[in-house]
């Protein structure tokens, strides 16, 4: 009497043969999970070099950003002062210039110098609010357009992100959160940024 278990001419020792398994369909090897190469110390230490050199190309991105800005504002700063009649303006000027690598403290930095000035060499205060009425125009322009745009054209930072990132982060972290915030968004965007096709 034949159940139907083996085969005739198998014996009841061996085991019965495997099935050869079905080849996988498209959908179901898409969403079986690839295997990992294995890391060893080339892959990883590849692997890091790559990154460092992205961090460290968007790092010299940004300081050629802010370099950039601070000719911008360095020049507005010479017309200002010029304009106003400010003892040695190309000094200050070239001060404020240096400045812009401090984010929001070094445009303070640069009005004392001008202002000292003013008020030492010929008191006026017409003069002194002319000087801090040219402040808050060169902040405005630079902070809200220069350094956006800049920042957009050189290191591809989207100019709300380079606006609002420094609030949040002077929020989060009051004082290291606004000085951090652009280099930090450079570096965020260059590993964000799509690779490009070999």
């Amino acid at each position: 009497m034949d159940w139907g278990f083996m085969p005739d001419d198998a014996k009841p020792d061996e085991p019965p043969a495997p099935k050869p398994a079905a080849p996988a369909s498209g959908l179901s090897q898409a969403l079986m999970p690839a295997t990992p190469a294995p890391l060893t110390s080339s892959t990883l230490a590849s692997r890091n070099a790559g990154h460092a050199r992205t961090a460290g190309k968007a790092l010299f991105n940004w300081w050629r950003a802010v370099t950039i800005e601070g000719l911008c504002v360095g020049v507005l700063w010479l017309i200002g002062l010029l304009l106003l009649r400010v003892p040695l303006a190309p000094v200050w000027a070239l001060i404020a210039a240096v400045m812009t690598l401090i984010p929001n403290f070094g445009g303070i930095i640069s009005l004392l110098g001008p202002a000292f000035t003013i008020l030492v060499s010929q008191p006026s205060m017409y003069r002194l609010c002319m000087l801090l009425g040219m402040y808050a125009a060169i902040v405005v322009i630079d902070q809200l357009g220069l350094q956006p745009l800049i920042m957009k054209r050189v290191t591809r930072v989207p100019i709300w992100a380079s606006i609002l990132a420094p609030i949040v982060l002077g929020i989060v972290i009051p004082f290291w959160g606004i000085l951090l915030a652009p280099p930090l968004l450079a570096v965020v965007y260059a590993f964000r940024r799509p690779r490009s096709l070999p």
